[in-house]
């Protein structure tokens, strides 16, 4: 049976640590294969529902490559933009797509770059209340702690800032669910097996080279639901709280004002 269970609560947060340094060299390419080019689009909103000002300082959590940090500093070129992972080796591929991705301005180069700072976002390493908006993508569902997770951006959120994610969601109960399951579950490992290197060997943490590809939509199917994780950014003191869902119902993107 091809499935690879969940790590144990315990052993998650190195697992996932190790996975994703496992993928980072093809997690662009796979995230584009999988989502059909529209993770694109849902990070452009993701800046735009920010509602940035011209020169405030966003931060991006669990940044993995950088693509929702880029996106706003391109859409904001005096902003401040970090982006913050724990797994170096995402942000690693990050950088090297810098020269790429930071945009060039008129008149004086480029004004700016993305910073990346290693950081957990359990414990954030920031001071209270200094961001205008902190955005994240497909974060939650691999922490260990998802109201730690909330109660910390919303500690480094300015009052009246903003919070927005973009996250997976299980299949809703529709006529569609049982093909959204077989496209998780089964369409999705098999993509990771052919355009993915080097993930991990039979015998370690990881297994199969493609587990990471088994895990990413076991995580989703076991996520919760958009109200559920609504009631979640509200408990953690986000107000005008909403979501919308994208790719029939199995990606949401989730906005809060702290």
């Amino acid at each position: 049976m091809n499935s690879s269970p969940s790590p144990p609560t315990a052993e998650k947060a190195a697992y996932v640590n190790q996975m994703f340094a496992g993928i980072a060299h093809r997690y662009d390419l796979l995230n584009r294969l999988m989502t059909g080019g529209q993770d694109v689009n849902w990070r452009r909103e993701v800046v735009a529902l920010c509602r940035l000002p011209a020169a405030g300082r966003l931060l991006d959590v669990g940044t993995g490559t950088g693509d929702i940090a880029y996106e706003a500093k391109r859409t904001h070129r005096d902003a401040e933009v970090i982006g913050c992972d724990f797994t170096f080796e995402m942000m690693e591929v990050g950088r090297r797509k810098r020269a790429v991705r930071s945009p060039r301005f008129p008149g004086g180069g480029r004004t700016g770059r993305v910073e990346f700072v290693q950081g957990d976002g359990l414990h954030l390493p920031f001071a209270d209340g200094y961001f205008d908006a902190v955005a994240s993508g497909f974060l939650l569902r691999n922490v260990t702690d998802v109201d730690t997770c909330l109660a910390e951006q919303r500690r480094v959120t300015r009052p009246g800032g903003r919070i927005v994610c973009l996250e997976t969601s299980p299949p809703p109960p529709t006529m569609l669910e049982p093909l959204l399951r077989f496209y998780m579950l089964r369409a999705i490992p098999v993509l990771g097996r052919l355009f993915s290197t080097g993930i991990g060997t039979e015998g370690n943490v990881l297994g199969p080279r493609d587990a990471a590809y088994r895990y990413l939509p076991q995580s989703t199917v076991a996520f919760l639901q958009p109200e559920e994780t609504a009631r979640q950014f509200e408990r953690a003191g986000f107000r005008h709280v909403s979501y919308v869902r994208k790719m029939m119902g199995t990606v949401a993107i989730h906005v809060g004002t702290a």
